[in-house]
């Protein structure tokens, strides 16, 4: 059974949250505040990073690095200068957060006086090169994501269904090689038909955030121009990268107290959470056609994350 491959069908056992057309609602949580209301006639697309933004898959990159890092680090730092202190949250943040997995790791191993030769992208994972422990990092992201369980921001559902409904098209960013893998588990692919993850940033050559390649290459795909997409990252590279490439409407979520960062990196808006957002025309929205018809609700007595219980076996199809 490989792990890794993101070609084929995955199928998560145990209680269904989400059906593979993506047909379930979430409602507007009530008494959550209303930050803003868009006005759908403006824009044409919104494109959202899909880690932190779509789904709760941040903290299982993060754990997934600590895993390969601390290793690295136990068995390469034997210096006492606290180079080989263990890999930390605002490591997370100051080094890989919201870039390419080869940038990442080595900057953050350069953080700590290590260098590793680059490498191939078909290094294997147990190669002591930057590609190989990036890909001894993807492995351990699986393993950890099919032991913790997948869990979906429904205010990003929410808000994108609407949207869809409403005749916005969307678009979905990632530096990680398992987007499709990640949203065909959340049931979430018919959402998002168009895709920009590291598997096409690699192949096209893209460069990372805070470079805005990535958000041109997904308003190239839906046909429109940056000025009429709105984008919506939680990372400061992805806003700067999104301020930087001209786009008509620049969200940043704000899930750790960053708010102020997020908006020197040129954010127009900032929220805690999309259940801050209507869509000025929602009243039209829920009387008109529906996109995606619901066979079933779900049910959201938050706007946190939706836990979708994904541990044990995984039968890879």
């Amino acid at each position: 059974m490989e792990l890794g491959d993101t070609s084929r069908s995955w199928q998560f056992v145990g209680r269904e949250v989400f059906r593979s057309e993506c047909d379930v609602e979430f409602p507007r949580p009530r008494g959550v505040g209303l930050t803003m209301r868009l006005d759908t006639a403006r824009y044409d697309a919104i494109i959202l990073d899909l880690d932190g933004v779509v789904t709760d898959t941040v903290s299982v990159h993060e754990l997934a690095w600590r895993r390969l890092f601390d290793g690295v680090l136990r068995h390469r730092v034997k210096r006492a200068d606290g180079a080989g202190r263990p890999f930390s949250h605002e490591d997370y943040l100051t080094y890989v957060d919201g870039k390419p997995r080869h940038d990442g790791a080595r900057d953050f191993l350069a953080s700590r006086g290590l260098k590793f030769r680059r490498g191939v992208p078909t290094d294997p994972p147990e190669r002591e090169t930057i590609c190989g422990l990036a890909k001894r990092k993807d492995g351990y992201f699986v393993e950890l994501l099919a032991a913790r369980g997948l869990r979906v921001f429904s205010g990003a559902v929410r808000l994108v269904s609407e949207l869809r409904r409403s005749g916005v098209q969307a678009a979905v960013v990632s530096n990680s090689r398992h987007c499709r893998m990640v949203l065909a588990a959340a049931g979430l692919s018919a959402l998002f038909p168009v895709r920009v993850d590291g598997i096409d940033a690699d192949r096209l050559g893209l460069p990372g955030r805070p470079d805005p390649a990535v958000f041109w290459e997904a308003t190239r795909r839906l046909g429109i121009a940056p000025e009429r997409a709105i984008v919506v990252e939680d990372a400061e590279t992805g806003v700067a990268a999104a301020s930087r490439g001209g786009f008509g409407l620049v969200i940043g979520i704000d899930r750790e107290g960053g708010g102020e960062q997020l908006r020197t990196c040129g954010a127009d808006v900032v929220v805690t959470s999309l259940d801050e957002i209507e869509i000025a025309d929602a009243r039209a929205v829920a009387r008109s056609h529906e996109l995606l018809k619901p066979s079933r609700r779900a049910t959201v007595t938050n706007s946190s994350a939706e836990d979708i219980p994904t541990r044990g076996r995984i039968d890879v199809q």
